[in-house]
């Protein structure tokens, strides 16, 4: 099984990119997120999947282990092969699916082509657990959102009265979290609004 392509880029299609390793050349899948950082001429390292089908061999690449990561978790939930996978990939980055499927945003997980209601609602019902496990996902700022929402009625609240004020439920959930490690649990409702309206007032 091919884990890793390390060579020159030879040619980058609309979906995929052909790497020459010591003359011979891999024809490797892959998002348009990761073929936009390749240039034909130049060098590439690539971790690769390798799925074997009856008819053929093919290979799924990517520049980052936090991509390939979620390649291999959405290939998990029945109804997403491995070019819905890329589709997602394509779409959203890493950190951004795992915002969107803790805090249930079902709207930003069926922007990808092929990833209908009922896909997205299922990737936010059986991913939840596993975007909790992995980890924290990075804001766009730089500051870190946690991947779970602490429970709790007044945090689902907040958020809900900041999505009410047309800020997109991602942004709320991320806001309300970062707000509620800051201030913790114990935080009245009104504090919680607050302090979040700032946060996304930066």
């Amino acid at each position: 099984m091919i884990a890793k392509l390390k060579g020159v880029v030879d040619s980058v299609d609309t979906d995929s990119v052909v790497i020459d390793v010591g003359g011979v050349g891999y024809l490797v899948s892959a998002s348009s997120r990761t073929l936009r950082d390749l240039v034909a001429g130049g060098e590439a390292t690539m971790l690769v999947e390798t799925i074997v089908r009856e008819d053929a061999i093919a290979l799924y690449g990517f520049l980052e282990t936090a991509e390939r990561d979620w390649f291999r978790i959405l290939t998990t939930v029945q109804g997403v092969g491995a070019r819905v996978a890329l589709s997602i990939l394509s779409t959203l980055a890493p950190d951004e699916i795992a915002r969107a499927i803790a805090a249930q945003d079902r709207a930003t997980l069926s922007r990808p082509a092929g990833v209908g209601p009922k896909l997205a609602a299922r990737l936010a019902t059986e991913l939840k657990d596993k975007a909790a496990a992995f980890g924290v996902a990075p804001a766009a700022k730089g500051t870190a959102v946690p991947a779970a929402m602490p429970s709790g009625s007044i945090n689902e609240d907040a958020v809900s009265a900041l999505v009410n004020l047309d800020y997109k439920r991602v942004e709320a959930f991320g806001a309300v979290a970062r707000v509620t490690q800051r201030l913790g649990e114990g935080a009245t409702f009104d504090a919680v609004v607050r302090a979040a309206l700032q946060e996304l007032a930066r």
